[in-house]
């Protein structure tokens, strides 16, 4: 199966998940994976400050913890969210090990910036990190949070990444309402910093609209 019917597919699999946001008109979500982390997340503040485009980071409560003062500018620039504390794959905890990794995720975005979420936006928004999540998990998250997945994963956290292919695929996969993963870690800074420029180009020439989540 092609990713555009892999990416129709899922939604229907797992239609409490969020995997694009519906009647936007030419908006797309633009967010950040695993971060924040010194120079990488920095690198695209700036950028998007110069594009004037808006963002949400899901963030890592380690590495909110081992680097306060990136958050805290992720917080006063941009938008972010919940990507639990130590990246763990849900599949491999047990319930009660899952929501404790979100929680303590939660207690150091209020630690560091004064509350559990951005003021920009007006509910919780979490990530399972690789996208690997169990029925459980779900069911008890949901009330609490939107559970936010992608419909245009661009790939960058691949150190073999073919960025011109990456960028054609994702630019095509790319419609209303998309929400878009690219990652502010060390692991795809390389890739990413290729990719995004471009791809933010791409999407502003067409016309569409960066908002945040």
């Amino acid at each position: 199966m092609n990713s555009y019917g892999l990416r129709n597919l899922f939604p229907r699999l797992f239609p409490r998940l969020t995997w694009r946001r519906a009647d936007v008109g030419k908006t797309i979500y633009l967010t950040f994976d695993d971060g924040p982390v010194e120079g990488v997340t920095e690198w695209v503040l700036d950028l998007l400050k110069e594009k004037k485009v808006k963002a949400t980071f899901f963030v890592v409560g380690d590495n909110v913890k081992k680097y306060p003062a990136v958050m805290q500018r992720v917080a006063n620039e941009q938008t972010f969210a919940n990507h639990t504390f130590h990246h763990v794959k849900g599949w491999s905890y047990t319930l009660e090990q899952y929501l404790g990794e979100v929680k303590h995720c939660d207690e150091i975005m209020r630690e560091i910036t004064g509350d559990s979420m951005s003021a920009k936006s007006s509910r919780r928004l979490f990530r399972p990190p690789y996208g690997r999540i169990t029925g459980k998990q779900v069911k008890a998250l949901l009330p609490d949070y939107e559970l936010i997945m992608w419909d245009v994963l661009t790939g960058d956290y691949d150190k073999h990444l073919n960025i011109e292919k990456a960028f054609q695929r994702s630019c095509k996969e790319t419609r209303s309402g998309s929400i878009i993963v690219f990652h502010d870690s060390y692991k795809a800074e390389k890739q990413m910093k290729q990719l995004l420029p471009r791809y933010i180009d791409y999407c502003l020439s067409q016309g569409y609209t960066f908002d945040w989540l």
